[in-house]
């Protein structure tokens, strides 16, 4: 990879940072490492800056909110949310404002790169959100319930609990609903929905 554009990394925790950081250097990415929100935000992206990676969880102003404000100062900025498996709804939010993806954390490096390889092709992007949904008429009762409440940000387990079934089944569903509607995970999956929802 030559002439890579600049990754800025805003996460508090200084082992994921640097793990992120080493990471992206040798896939032959420039990074920039912020400890917090605010530092971000008072140092700025730079000119070279293609997308920000940001986490979700941080003290004084968390990813959601330095998302809304990337969004006010700088709107052309592409953010990837990174999160834990209790911050999906939380990621949802963060996809529903304009970013670009999520990323359920831990995940591996293939996952990262194709991330910010969207987040660099914008128009890829909204052109996965434009996808024909009329796969949706495809689903059964069942699995439409399940396609609504992961694109609402539910985990497996709170929709089997709601849904009075067990998870395994849940898992079952949600592999049908991703063959069905032809995404491979779920990120694609609410941009899908997102896209829907807008038309």
């Amino acid at each position: 990879m030559t002439e890579q554009r600049e990754i800025c990394i805003v996460d508090d925790d200084a082992d994921v940072r640097e793990s992120l950081e080493m990471l992206l250097r040798r896939s032959g990415y420039r990074v920039k490492v912020f400890g917090s929100a605010h530092a971000f935000l008072e140092a700025g992206p730079g000119p070279d800056c293609s997308c920000v990676l940001a986490d979700v969880r941080m003290p004084e102003m968390d990813g959601l909110a330095l998302q809304r404000e990337i969004n006010r100062r700088w709107p052309a900025l592409p953010v990837v949310i990174m999160t834990g498996h209790g911050d999906i709804q939380m990621a949802v939010q963060a996809m529903r404002a304009g970013a670009v993806d999520f990323l359920e954390k831990p995940f591996e490096k293939q996952a990262l790169i194709e991330a910010i390889a969207r987040a660099q092709r914008p128009s890829r992007a909204e052109a996965l959100s434009r996808q024909p949904s009329q796969s949706v008429t495809d689903l059964t009762d069942r699995e439409r319930e399940v396609f609504e409440l992961l694109v609402e940000g539910h985990q497996n387990k709170m929709i089997a609990h709601r849904m009075g079934i067990s998870v395994r089944t849940v898992e079952v569903h949600r592999a049908r609903v991703m063959a069905k509607l032809r995404v491979h995970n779920l990120p694609e999956l609410v941009k899908l929905a997102l896209g829907r929802d807008t038309k």
